[in-house]
Parts: C-alpha cells; structure tokens; sequence
C-alpha cells in the first residue's frame, strides 16, 4: 500500500510540474504577443492579454491573472514602460479582468466573458486615468483600447477550443492553485 501512495504522489508531482511548465509558456508568450503592435495614440497596444486568456480558460483564474500581470509588466517593459509606474495599476487590471473571464468562460458563458473582457479592458480599466492624467487622455486611449481588446480576444476565443485538444489529457484541466 505505501508503493501505490508513493506513486501516487509522485504522478501529482508530474502533473503539477507539467502545469507549472505549461504557465511559464503562457508568461513568456507575452514577450513575442509584445512584439505586434497595434499603433494607438499614447504608445501602442499589444497582444500581451492574449496568452493570458488562454491561460485563464485551460489553467484557470490565478493562473490566468498571474499571465495577465506578469505578461502587461513584460510588455511595458520592452515597449520602455512609456507610463512609468502606472503600469502596476494596469498589470493588476488586467489581472482582475483575465480572472472574471476565466470565471465565466468556466461557468460556459463564453461569449459575456469576452464581452466583458472588451467592454472592462476598453472602458472600465482606463477610468482611473481620468483622475491620474484627464480625460482627453482617457478619450484617447478608448478606440486603442477597443481595438486591441477585440483582437486579443477574438484570437483567444478561436484558439481556446483548438487548443484544449493538448489539455485533454488526465488532471490537465483542473485549475492551477496560486
């Protein structure tokens, strides 16, 4: 009886190793999802939320905010973080957002997660800038928004149920505990 928990323990191990594998793939994706740009007004919008909604829908929530963070810090930084420390406040944001769409796209409302990925990623996630620069730089950033928000999740939504084929495997789809 000890051999069978032994091994048993040991094929948790395995599994967690592989998912942990599988997040550091999803946070390093942002550095090339950083590399396409979709010119804006104030610097450019990029494809960094993108590997995070994968994440969000085949990892779960945490997994997926942890991309979502990790990957808009990874972003700014290559673009030379043109909004200084800022970009905490909308890595966290994005966080925020990617674990809700998680949250619903696990409950199978797939379409009102990406629906409110776009609308919070585009209108809700800039308002603090109101307050913090104005809001000719909020309006200014909305159709940027808009636009890279749609792409990035129109991309996850196409990818997601191609992709799920991989995580089809024994214990893949239980959620990454962060």
């Amino acid at each position: 009886m000890f051999a069978v928990q032994r091994y048993s323990g040991m094929a948790n191990v395995k599994m967690k190793s592989r998912k942990l594998s599988w997040l550091a793939l999803f946070i390093a994706l942002p550095a090339v999802g950083a590399s396409i740009k979709v010119p804006a007004i104030v610097g450019s919008v990029a494809f960094d939320a993108f590997p995070a909604l994968l994440a969000g829908a085949m990892l779960g929530g945490g997994a997926g905010a942890t991309v979502g963070l990790l990957g808009h810090l990874l972003s700014a930084l290559l673009s030379g973080f043109p909004l200084g420390p800022l970009h905490i406040l909308i890595g966290l944001e994005m966080g925020a957002l990617v674990y809700m769409f998680a949250a619903l796209f696990k409950n199978n409302h797939k379409m009102s997660a990406g629906i409110l990925f776009i609308l919070g990623n585009s209108f809700a996630a800039p308002l603090p800038f109101i307050f913090l620069m104005d809001m000719g730089f909020y309006l200014a950033m909305v159709p940027s928004l808009i636009v890279g928000s749609m792409f990035n999740t129109v991309l996850a939504l196409i990818a997601i149920p191609r992709l799920t084929a991989v995580f089809k495997q024994k214990n893949m789809n239980r959620e990454v505990k962060m």
